[in-house]
């Protein structure tokens, strides 16, 4: 870590734009305007008369001027290159987060620009588009609901959680990967499409007793149910695979039944959420759900280090802008 804190990209500005061009282009620059990769026709503006880091894209109907930062989310900031990287690389290694606060005091920038410095992070480490069915290998498959803060407007009730932020989460225990959502409440209309969307049929699916998934348990290949009000947690099935051990008997196929994964993970954001950020709307939860899926999908036990995590999240933050909204203005600032 120590050798960490001395790399020049977090003092010089040339060494942070050339780490970030390095890890976003890693193919060759592309034209974030025309989406042009041909390295023929781009072009490095040099000279007292561009400042550093400017390419112009040579293609006849384009013509338009880049840097790295284009169509990212660190676009049109006023914030240094070098610190946009400490704090990427603050957020990815902190298991349980790091306050906007903190990282205020620690990079001497005000507390509202780190509030939305860290908020344009938590939208670079949210994965878009299509992504593979989870258990397609015929892997196991973990689901379940946890519950956290409160829902705007909403009485706090002494018993229930009716009050607070549904969050659904499922986890490949073959990958190790994780996905979560923040759902209205946890009847079969906001589940169900979730499950059926995310996971494949060929799927092993593990829940806990909660009738919701009942029916649409059916759909897969196994479901197996572990019956928490009986202070089950773990249950074990058989399967006869057909293949013979050398003393001719058949070899039979152990899977473990237990949400025990997926409830780890819960705890680690929970202990997060409520001890370090303490506090969070509900219209911000799935990017705080990003945040916390995406340390887990690249961590050390899947063989990410945090020089790698800051890599991987740089890389996502390409097509992904924020801008700001001045309250009570129809107007978007950059």
């Amino acid at each position: 870590m120590t050798n960490l804190l001395k790399n020049p990209i977090f003092l010089d500005e040339t060494a942070a734009r050339e780490w970030l061009e390095a890890r976003v282009w890693a193919n060759g620059r592309v034209c974030p305007h025309c989406g042009n990769a041909d390295q023929d026709k781009l072009t490095k503006l040099e000279g007292k008369a561009h400042r550093p880091g400017v390419y112009q894209c040579n293609e006849p109907q384009c013509r338009q001027q880049f840097t790295v930062t284009v169509n990212t989310v660190f676009e049109r900031s006023k914030i240094p290159l070098t610190k946009w990287l400490a704090a990427l690389f603050l957020m990815t290694a902190s298991k349980k987060g790091i306050s906007a606060h903190q990282v205020h005091r620690m990079l001497g920038i005000s507390y509202k620009s780190t509030w939305f410095l860290m908020h344009r992070l938590r939208e670079a480490m949210r994965v878009g588009g299509l992504v593979p069915p989870m258990g397609d290998a015929g892997g196991a498959v973990e689901v379940d609901e946890t519950f956290i803060g409160r829902l705007q407007g909403v009485k706090k009730k002494r018993a229930g959680a009716s009050h607070k932020n549904t969050v659904l989460s499922l986890l490949d225990r073959d990958t190790g990967q994780v996905r979560s959502f923040h759902v209205a409440n946890t009847t079969a209309d906001s589940i169900v499409p979730i499950v059926r969307a995310n996971i494949s049929k060929e799927a092993h699916l593990m829940t806990d007793q909660a009738r919701v998934y009942e029916k649409v348990g059916t759909e897969f290949a196994n479901h197996g149910v572990v019956n928490h009000g009986e202070d089950q947690y773990v249950r074990y099935w058989n399967e006869e695979t057909g293949e013979a051990r050398p003393d001719g008997k058949p070899v039979v196929k152990t899977t473990v039944i237990t949400t025990n994964t997926i409830e780890s993970y819960f705890s680690v954001f929970k202990r997060g959420m409520l001890g370090t950020y303490q506090h969070c709307s509900e219209k911000h939860l799935h990017r705080y759900l990003a945040e916390f899926d995406f340390r887990h999908n690249n961590r050390i036990a899947l063989g990410v280090d945090d020089t790698n995590r800051a890599s991987e999240l740089a890389k996502g933050i390409v097509g992904k802008r924020l801008t700001y909204r001045r309250p009570n203005s129809k107007n978007v600032q950059a």
